[in-house]
């Protein structure tokens, strides 16, 4: 058994950029949840991805739940969302007391089909906000999302957890919409160990964002509480890995990119092996390298065999609306997402991945068509 392959893991950069700014914090003594990182890092995100204005926060989770909450989204609202998502972009629809409905996929992007959500408004057009998910870094078709959104005058709230450093016709993931969400957990294209960002060319916006994110604190000598606050906002510390990470974005991209055409070149001419779509108008950051199965080998087989020499793998992403907590939402579509779940396999990409390692995957994979 050789060593440990992870999917994705945590990569500070060579140059140590993330240690400097996090010395500075110490440095200045300041460890707290604002700071020169803190306000560094917001204007350094939006800046790296054309928005106007952006507030750290404690996690990708707790953006989406401010922005739901600035778009005005309360008890018994419609929510349309994503079923082939992981549960954090559904959860703060639920924390607002709203009710979700779950949109389905297409085969051209694996996110939201445009068609279904069309069909979904016809069926609820009292709609307060639609999320929209760039899954595993491919860019949902945006234009005409937003054609059909805007056509119904509802506000649009892009994850781009997975998603920093793509593009969608040139235009940076997360920045269509009303509100815009990155996270930086420790498995994502660039991470903080933990935190996210909320961005928004709605400066006001995100100013009471970062007020709600820091317990509503009124400008008053005592402490005093006019809304009700959340314990949200991102640490100076923190901010600081992020921005050296920031630094090395593109070189991140570059290598999950590297690492896509390596398992598509090597793995394509394979029996009923299919990689997830890249499209003409689509410039992912190939956060995950993920493919479907369809034939005798199945996605369970892959893991098994990697999971036997140390190398680590994953379904996709199980569809909202197939989940014990919320399958008792409504769920329109095709059922796609849940043949992408039910076919579908997130293979090693972690940027640390050497060749030997990449050539390692590949031949236990291979091995699985030889039997």
């Amino acid at each position: 058994m050789g060593d440990r392959i992870f999917l994705s893991s945590p990569h500070m950069s060579d140059e140590g950029y993330e240690q400097q700014y996090v010395q500075e914090a110490f440095d200045t003594n300041w460890i707290a949840p604002l700071g020169t990182n803190v306000n560094e890092f917001e204007n350094e995100l939006a800046a790296k991805v054309g928005s106007k204005s952006a507030a750290a926060l404690s996690s990708g989770t707790a953006a989406i739940h401010l922005a739901l909450k600035a778009a005005g989204v309360g008890e018994g609202d419609i929510v349309f969302c994503p079923t082939l998502t992981f549960s954090a972009t559904a959860n703060p629809i639920i924390y607002q007391n709203a009710t979700p409905v779950f949109i389905d996929s297409n085969y051209e992007t694996w996110n939201m089909c445009p068609g279904a959500l069309e069909e979904a408004f016809k069926k609820y057009p009292e709609v307060k906000a639609v999320i929209i998910v760039h899954l595993y870094g491919l860019s949902a078709d945006m234009y005409r999302i937003m054609e059909v959104c805007n056509k119904h005058n509802v506000t649009v709230i892009e994850d781009a957890a997975e998603s920093l450093g793509g593009y969608y016709k040139g235009q940076h993931t997360g920045t269509f919409g009303d509100y815009g969400i990155f996270s930086f957990n420790g498995n994502k294209i660039i991470t903080t160990s933990g935190g996210g960002m909320l961005v928004s060319n709605n400066e006001e916006k995100i100013k009471k964002a970062r007020f709600w994110a820091t317990q509503s604190r009124d400008q008053a000598r005592h402490y005093q509480h006019s809304e009700l606050g959340f314990n949200y906002r991102m640490s100076n510390v923190v901010a600081g890995i992020g921005r050296g990470q920031l630094k090395v974005l593109e070189q991140r991209v570059e290598k999950k990119k590297y690492i896509f055409d390596y398992y598509k070149n090597e793995l394509i001419h394979l029996d009923g092996v299919d990689f997830m779509p890249v499209n003409d108008w689509d410039q992912p950051n190939f956060w995950l390298s993920s493919m479907t199965l369809t034939c005798d080998v199945r996605p369970i087989d892959v893991m098994e065999a990697l999971e036997k020499e140390n190398i680590e793998s994953r379904p996709i992403w199980k569809p909202m609306h197939m989940q014990p907590y919320f399958e008792k939402y409504d769920f329109v579509g095709s059922r796609v997402s849940e043949k992408l779940f039910q076919n579908g396999i997130c293979l090693p990409s972690d940027t640390k991945m050497s060749d030997e390692d990449l050539k390692r995957v590949v031949r236990i994979m291979k091995g699985l068509w030889m039997k």
